[in-house]
């Protein structure tokens, strides 16, 4: 991947605010990511930013800070699989997706999450009762941020 390529998509991510992106192209792969301090609100300004090649294997990214650091209930968490901002309905107004102990069932869709202008309805990965929801609507979310306990 070519300098420039790189340089921007380094200015994609800045001016996005996304806090992470990877990209496959061919057998390279980059990942760019923010380092924003975990005290500071979503609308941080950048610290520092890197791009790196990375292995062909995924590395996990950590959960952002304003993550419980335990759920409060006990069960399987349900974690965000992208980086977005976190809706309980699928309009503003309308009834909530789900609700503390309501049965769901795997497959059933528990939340949307926005992430670039496009929304993405996440679905139970498990059967079970909702034990707690873990985020406000509207709240933005990480990669691996808990969402909710399904018990």
């Amino acid at each position: 991947m070519d300098l420039r390529k790189l340089k921007k998509l380094i200015d994609l991510v800045e001016e996005s605010g996304i806090a992470e992106l990877e990209i496959t192209e061919g057998e390279e792969k980059v990942r760019i990511s923010r380092n924003v301090t975990t005290n500071a609100p979503a609308s941080a300004t950048v610290t520092s930013l890197a791009a790196a090649p990375v292995a062909a294997a995924p590395v996990a990214a950590a959960p952002a800070g304003g993550e419980a650091a335990a759920p409060q209930a006990e069960g399987h968490v349900l974690k965000s699989p992208m980086v977005g901002t976190y809706y309980r309905a699928p309009t503003p107004g309308a009834k909530a997706f789900v609700e503390v102990g309501q049965t769901v069932n795997e497959g059933d869709t528990v939340c949307i999450i926005e992430a670039m202008k496009l929304l993405n309805e996440i679905e139970a990965d498990r059967s079970g009762v909702i034990k707690a929801i873990l985020v406000e609507n509207g709240q933005p979310v990480e990669y691996g941020h808990a969402l909710m306990v399904i018990g």
